[in-house]
């Protein structure tokens, strides 16, 4: 829609209040910041192989195997088994989990993410192992400290099987902001793993990222002949089936919180775009009078409300981002106005809010709310063109 100069004047001038204008002038404000807030508010692998018994005896086969397949990034043999910790009288249920050195030393979640001693220290045979900063935080353990891992799997004497009890070096504390990893998390060599849980040469499974996680069960798909007799293949979907249910649900109904958001902020441009009409309606007769067509007024009222509309979606957007990247100090900020936690890591099972931008809803929602923007002027910019100049001006 192409305006002429004149058409860019009065659609320019209807957008600021005149005299006694201010009360129309708020609902468009109003309406602005409405489109504005409903804009705005919007470390494991892939999948993973695991033995039958909890233990994958043939795992080097296995891993090749898995490594030549297509689409396959990496493949990383694990020994993940609940124990209990001790420390000075502490005790916690942790998760003791094996990598080879390599592993542990390359993957970027661990790595980045060490807020006290070294990764480096942790060699086969050496006894040291890395803890979560909330298992420490429990246990009162420092780096240099030594907790005993307790398992279950021990000698059987007459009297019965007495558990194994093993002390390890505190190497290194890492946090990386998930709680359960935080809170449970004994990252220790895999050679050691399997002299604890007296596994001998055996892991308890493989872990496997692939190119694209949503055709996981597509590219895994041809190993599930050739590993069924030696485990079971699970991925991300399966293991996690509850916690996306319930993100899913929260997705539409904020989708529905926002679409109703939206829905109101075009109610509000259209009531201040008749209201509009109905102050200007001496003005649109004069302006028909001196030649103005119908079709020049829709297109002045048609450009007021879609600006409206458009400067809202634009600074939503603007504000959206900026919330997103102060996020975690927002919600510091509410909660030490409120006292309130508002984000409790044992109940949210991250450390910080999260955020990822999703481009396809972003553009979905700027779509809908410039669409409503647009059809709400409709009928405000009708009514103006239909304005009778001779009725309007017959007693002035």
């Amino acid at each position: 829609m192409i305006l002429s100069r004149y058409e860019r004047m009065i659609a320019k001038r209807y957008l600021l209040p005149g005299k006694g204008e201010g009360f129309i002038f708020l609902v468009a404000s109003i309406s602005l910041v409405a489109v504005m807030l409903g804009v705005a508010a919007l470390m494991n692998g892939h999948a993973i192989i695991q033995g039958y018994g909890g233990q994958l005896r043939n795992w080097q086969d296995v891993l090749e195997d898995v490594r030549r397949t297509p689409g396959v990034v990496s493949a990383t043999p694990l020994i993940e088994q609940p124990l209990m910790a001790s420390y000075e009288g502490r005790v916690e249920g942790v998760l003791a989990r094996g990598m080879r050195v390599a592993d542990i030393r390359a993957n970027p979640v661990i790595r980045s993410k060490v807020i006290d001693g070294a990764l480096a220290e942790l060699t086969p045979g050496s006894d040291n192992v890395a803890i979560g900063a909330r298992l420490a935080d429990a246990l009162g353990a420092r780096v240099g400290g030594s907790i005993s891992l307790i398992s279950p799997q021990g000698q059987t004497t007459p009297f019965g099987t007495v558990p194994r009890i093993v002390s390890y070096r505190v190497a290194a504390i890492f946090e990386v902001g998930v709680y359960d990893y935080d809170k449970a998390f004994v990252v220790m060599p895999i050679e050691d793993a399997q002299t604890l849980l007296l596994m001998g040469n055996a892991v308890g499974m493989i872990e496997v990222k692939t190119e694209d996680p949503d055709r996981v069960g597509e590219i895994l798909a041809p190993l599930v002949p050739r590993i069924g007799a030696q485990g079971v293949i699970t991925d991300w979907r399966q293991m996690n089936a509850s916690l996306f249910e319930a993100l899913e649900v929260e997705r539409v109904a904020m989708f529905v919180v926002l679409s109703i958001i939206v829905l109101v902020a075009v109610f509000n441009i259209l009531s201040s775009l008749i209201m509009l009409v109905r102050a200007k309606t001496r003005d649109i007769a004069i302006l028909r009078t001196m030649g103005a067509s119908r079709r020049s007024m829709m297109k002045v009222f048609v450009t007021v409300g879609v600006t409206i509309g458009t400067l809202g979606i634009v600074l939503g957007l603007i504000l959206g981002a900026i919330f997103l990247f102060f996020r975690q100090n927002v919600v510091n900020f509410i909660q030490l106005i409120t006292g309130q936690n508002l984000w409790d890591p044992s109940v949210r099972f991250l450390s910080e809010l999260p955020s990822k931008t999703d481009p396809v809803e972003v553009a979905a929602i700027v779509l809908t709310a410039l669409v409503l923007s647009f059809l709400s002027t409709l009928y405000p910019a009708w009514k103006a063109a239909g304005t009778d100049p001779v009725q309007v001006l017959r007693y002035e």
